[in-house]
């Protein structure tokens, strides 16, 4: 039986005996949420619970780290599938309201899961869960372990250092807590593992605690540490590529990469390879590189020590059985003129494939000039007659044969395509995604004939021609591409833009009793702002909260300016509509009487 039931037990008895009187019954636990400038997540929050009468404590002041006078709400989730919906808490807390930020709530847990959320406009990122554990129902204590690790002597101790890893596991309520106790100290939390580098004899404890309150008993390690060897040299580390190599020293369809390493000292504890820029990994056999190509490999090890090698590097290049050359062909652009010239510029284009060890290089010569390595469309703009020379070489060294074009070039006018950029606009959440549609805005620039069409395209639909900013309602991710053309005919380069529109979640109504006077009144004093919703179900005079209580005057004037200036930012109100709000504020007599001297005339100078 655990510690909780033999003392409810023993506490009833004695009432029956009448030796002790019944006490009220206490809330069972207190969880405590906290918050502070950051609208993506609340500063701390429980993850586990007990079942019962719980006090809940929501924390939102300076005290927690809010300097700004930013509002939130600790809000339970009651319709989302898989929670319990049996709490109905909506705590809205602000640094200057009359309880400072901190409020607290009495409620009834019961065993399953919880969500909570900030229901504030801009903070919907702020969310969480919590379990509450069946503890009446869990009198095992959890299992927990501890494992010691590091480099030891022939004797068995540890060399330097001595690091000890605790892990624990519980069937039923869930794992609360582990601590640890290093050489008769004090009981620690253990949070990561520990690394122990005091030279002699220690002894570890440790114990965890689940959620209903059962402790383990205590485990024990003993170990001793020792001065290091001295070891300060880092292995040594080769590498042997081994395969068939063609005549010009190319490996032929697979190259295999061995790694050697040796350490004099201690002893080889890891050796790792990095394959063409990659991610490091662990070497434990032979590496067999297959891909058509140049590549390289870096390499180290290191020794139990620590002490880590020199990058060593080699490189290499792999070629496939592959005797057919690479199929080129060119294909040239433009705006002719009735004789078929191309007026003001012909721009070539070179495409190449090899069906087997892939295209290695395109090369083009413009009128028997020298050879060019080609990357992109050749422009020429020179007027008079042209030959444009193209050719390509695959992997395994076959060479096309040398093919050309011809045309002629005239003076003519605009030669340069325009520029087009694009810009996705609209609300977006946590991962950057557009809620609810996304606004595509297109821009043309074109110096000399000036732009003739812009045009765009969503995803796999038809080019559209462009007249107004694009809104893209649908739900998923999508790709729009945009391009323009000039007076002259010359077409722009493609512009991308990727982008994913999701669901706009139904704002949750913050405030099911609402304050729904047409304007926002404070005392008798109308501001003649219109008294909207705020965008979460309350209204701006369900946030000033003229009602509460305040311990002066300009306490209240100070709540008001916190919580306007916070609707201002998030787009609510104009600057204009704050100022008319706080005015009416300054002139209330909410919390007291205004400021001694106070003038109507005075107002601006308090604002």
């Amino acid at each position: 039986m655990s510690p909780r039931p033999i003392a409810v037990l023993l506490a009833g008895f004695l009432v029956l005996l009448g030796l002790a009187t019944p006490a009220v019954a206490a809330p069972v636990q207190t969880l405590t949420w906290t918050a502070n400038n950051s609208t993506t997540e609340y500063a701390s929050a429980p993850t586990g619970a007990l079942p019962g009468e719980t006090t809940i404590v929501f924390e939102n002041s300076e005290a927690t780290g809010n300097t700004t006078g930013m509002s939130h709400t600790l809000t339970f989730d009651t319709s989302t599938p898989g929670y319990n919906h049996d709490v109905s808490l909506n705590v809205l807390a602000n640094p200057f309201d009359p309880q400072n930020g901190r409020h607290e709530a009495t409620v009834t847990l019961t065993p399953g899961k919880y969500r909570y959320f900030c229901t504030i406009p801009g903070h919907t990122t702020m969310v969480g869960e919590f379990v509450v554990s069946d503890g009446t129902g869990d009198t095992t204590a959890p299992a927990v372990t501890a494992a010691v690790t590091g480099n030891k002597d022939q004797s068995g101790n540890y060399i330097e250092s001595a690091t000890v890893t605790l892990s624990a596991t519980d069937a039923g309520s869930g794992v609360a807590s582990v601590e640890y106790q290093l050489d008769g100290g004090t009981w620690t939390a253990y949070t990561a593992p520990v690394v122990v580098s005091a030279v002699g004899m220690h002894m570890l404890h440790y114990r965890a605690t689940d959620v209903a309150g059962n402790t383990s008993e205590e485990g024990m390690e003993h170990f001793t540490i020792v001065a290091g060897q001295g070891d300060t040299t880092p292995p040594t580390v080769t590498a042997a590529i081994t395969g068939q190599q063609d005549s010009s020293g190319n490996y032929v369809d697979v190259a295999t990469v061995k790694l050697t390493a040796t350490d004099a000292d201690s002893a080889v504890a890891s050796v790792e390879y990095q394959l063409d820029g990659g991610a490091w990994t662990a070497y434990t056999a032979p590496v067999a590189v297959t891909g058509a190509g140049e590549h390289m490999v870096h390499y180290r090890a290191t020794d139990t020590s620590g002490n880590t090698s020199p990058e060593g590097m080699s490189h290499f290049t792999v070629v496939k059985s592959d005797t057919t050359p690479p199929v080129v062909t060119a294909s040239v652009a433009g705006t002719k003129d009735a004789d078929g010239n191309y007026v003001g510029k012909a721009t070539v284009t070179v495409v190449a494939s090899d069906t087997g060890s892939g295209v290695a290089a395109v090369e083009y010569r413009v009128d028997g000039g020298a050879w060019t390595a080609y990357s992109a469309p050749v422009a020429v703009t020179a007027p008079g007659a042209h030959t444009v020379g193209y050719r390509a070489r695959d992997v395994a060294g076959n060479s096309s044969a040398e093919a050309s074009v011809a045309f002629t070039v005239v003076a003519g006018g605009d030669t340069t395509a325009p520029v087009v950029s694009m810009r996705v606009t609209g609300d977006q959440d946590g991962n950057w995604d557009f809620v609810g549609r996304a606004t595509v805005t297109l821009l043309a620039v074109d110096t000399e004939s000036g732009v003739a069409s812009v045009e765009y395209k969503v995803d796999s639909g038809a080019w559209t021609r462009y007249a107004a900013p694009v809104v893209v309602s649908a739900l998923g991710e999508h790709t729009v591409r945009a391009r323009a053309t000039d007076v002259a005919g010359n077409v722009s380069a493609e512009a991308p833009g990727t982008f994913t529109v999701v669901a706009a979640p139904p704002p949750p109504d913050a405030c099911p009793v609402s304050d729904t006077r047409e304007t926002v009144v404070i005392g008798e004093v109308d501001s003649q702002v219109e008294n909207i919703d705020i965008g979460n179900g309350c209204t701006i005079n369900d946030v000033i909260d003229e009602n509460a209580e305040y311990a002066s005057h300009d306490r209240f004037v100070k709540h008001v300016k916190a919580v306007t200036q916070e609707l201002v930012a998030n787009g609510v109100l104009s600057s204009g509509d704050r100022n008319r709000i706080v005015t009416a504020a300054i002139e209330s007599d909410i919390g007291g009487a205004p400021t001694a001297g106070a003038r109507p005339n005075d107002v601006r100078k308090l604002l």
